[in-house]
C-alpha cells in the first residue's frame, strides 16, 4: 500500500513553515486523542501514527529537504538509522512532548534542572518638580534578595556540594501516566530545583540567596513626570538555581508645588494683583523656574486672563521644545479696611455708578438679561 503524502496528511501547504506543521500536528493528535475516538481507538491511534511520521520528517530540516527532492524514497533510507519508520511511537509516548508546555512541561522537560528568573521589583521615587524638571542622581536603598556570597548560591554548606534528586534524575520533573496521557509535573521531591541539599549552608539556610537591603545610586533624567518609570536592568531579585535577577523598576511622583502646577511641558501659576493694578495696568516680577521674569499687565484686565511666557516651561523627556509658563490674573479684594478707605472706596464706587454701563459693561449687561428674566416669567 503506498504512502500518502507527508504534507496532505497534515493538511498544509509545501510553504509551510515549522511553527503552522506543529501547529497542524497538534490539531490532529487531539482529533484523533483515543478518549474522542472510543468506538474505534485502534483506527484512531493508527491516523495518529500516521500524522507523527509526517511531522517527524517535516520538522526535520534535512529530512524534509530529501522528502522534497525524492518523495518517500529519499528518507526510507534513513528508517535502518532511526528515521521515520522507526521513530513513529505510540500516543502516550509522544503526547506528552508535543504537549509539554501546556501541561507545565514547558523549558524544564528536556534539559536540566529548572531555574527561575528573579521577580521584578518596584520602588516608588519622590521627587520636587525642580529635581524631575532638571534631572538628579538620587541614591535610594531597596530591601530585595541577593545570591548567597557564603556559597556561591548554592544553597549548600561551603565545602560540600547539592546531590541530583534521585526521584527525577535532576531533570526537575516527573513524568506521571495516566491511561493514554503521559503528563510532566513539579518533582514533589525537590520542587523542581532537580538537587538535594543534605548539609545546607548555615547563612541562607539552603535557599541560596538572602534578602538585604541594596543602595544603588538612580539617574534620573531631565523632564520626568508622574508615572514615569526608569528600568534597571538585573537589579530585581536574585534568581533561583542560577536563574537571572529581575529588574528593577522606578516608578517618578511628583511631589505638589507650592507656585507651579504642571501639564506636560506646560507650567501654570496664579499671580494675585490689585484692583488698581488691573485697572491702570503696571508690570510685576513673576517667578520661573529658573529665576524672575517681568510681565506687563495692560489696563483693565479682568480677572482670569491668561498670560503666556513662551519657553519658560518644562522640556519634557519625551519632548524636544521647552513647553510655557501660563500666568493666570486672579485680582483680589482688598481685606482689612479702615475707615478712611472704607469711605475712599465707597466714593469712587459712587463715581462709577454714575456711567455704569461705561465703567462695568459686564455687570450691566448681567443685570440687564436678569431683568428681562422676571419680566419674561411674568408674562
Amino acid at each position: 500500500m503506498s504512502k500518502r503524502d507527508y504534507y496532505e496528511i497534515l493538511a498544509v501547504q509545501k510553504n509551510a513553515s515549522e511553527a503552522e506543521i506543529k501547529k497542524a500536528f497538534k490539531r490532529l493528535a487531539m482529533k484523533h486523542h483515543p478518549d474522542r475516538n472510543q468506538d474505534n481507538q485502534d483506527a484512531a491511534e493508527e491516523k495518529f501514527k500516521e500524522g507523527k511520521e509526517a511531522y517527524d520528517i517535516l520538522s526535520d530540516s534535512q529530512k524534509r529537504a530529501a522528502y522534497d527532492q525524492f518523495g518517500h524514497a529519499g528518507v526510507e533510507q534513513s528508517a535502518g538509522m532511526g528515521g521515520a519508520g522507526a521513530g513513529a511511537g505510540s500516543f502516550s509516548d509522544v503526547f506528552g512532548d508535543v504537549f509539554g508546555d501546556i501541561f507545565g512541561g514547558g523549558g524544564g522537560g528536556h534539559g536540566g534542572q529548572r531555574v527561575y528568573r528573579g521577580a521584578d521589583l518596584r520602588y516608588n521615587l519622590e521627587l520636587d518638580l525642580e529635581e524631575a524638571v532638571r534631572g538628579s542622581s538620587v541614591n535610594i536603598r531597596v530591601p530585595t534578595y541577593v545570591g548567597c556570597d557564603e556559597c556561591d548560591g548554592s544553597g549548600a554548606k561551603k565545602g560540600t556540594k547539592p546531590t541530583t534528586c534521585s526521584t527525577c534524575g535532576g531533570q526537575g520533573q516527573v513524568r506521571m501516566q495516566q491511561g493514554f496521557f503521559s503528563l510532566q509535573q513539579t518533582c514533589p521531591r525537590c520542587h523542581g530545583t532537580g538537587k538535594m541539599i543534605a548539609d545546607p549552608c548555615g547563612k541562607c539556610k539552603g535557599q541560596g540567596r538572602l534578602q538585604k537591603n541594596k543602595t544603588l545610586a538612580v539617574k534620573v533624567p531631565a523632564g520626568v513626570d508622574n508615572g514615569d518609570r526608569i528600568r534597571l536592568s538585573g537589579e530585581g531579585e536574585a534568581g533561583e538555581n542560577g536563574g537571572p535577577s529581575g529588574d528593577l523598576y522606578v516608578q517618578i511622583s511628583v511631589r505638589e508645588h507650592k507656585i507651579f502646577q504642571r501639564d506636560g511641558s506646560d507650567l501654570y501659576c496664579d499671580v494675585p494683583i490689585g484692583i488698581a493694578a488691573a485697572s491702570l495696568g503696571g508690570e510685576l516680577e513673576v517667578p520661573t523656574l529658573n529665576g524672575r521674569v517681568k510681565l506687563k499687565i495692560p489696563a483693565e484686565t479682568q480677572t482670569g486672563k491668561m498670560f503666556r511666557l513662551r519657553g519658560k516651561g518644562v522640556k519634557s523627556v519625551r519632548a524636544s521644545s521647552t513647553g510655557d509658563l501660563m500666568c493666570r490674573v486672579t485680582i483680589e479684594t482688598p481685606v482689612n479696611l479702615t475707615k478712611e478707605q472704607k469711605a475712599l472706596l465707597e466714593q469712587f464706587d459712587t463715581s462709577l455708578k454714575e456711567d455704569k454701563k461705561n465703567h462695568s459693561p459686564k455687570a450691566s449687561s448681567w443685570l440687564s438679561g436678569v431683568k428681562k428674566f422676571f419680566e419674561d416669567m411674568k408674562s
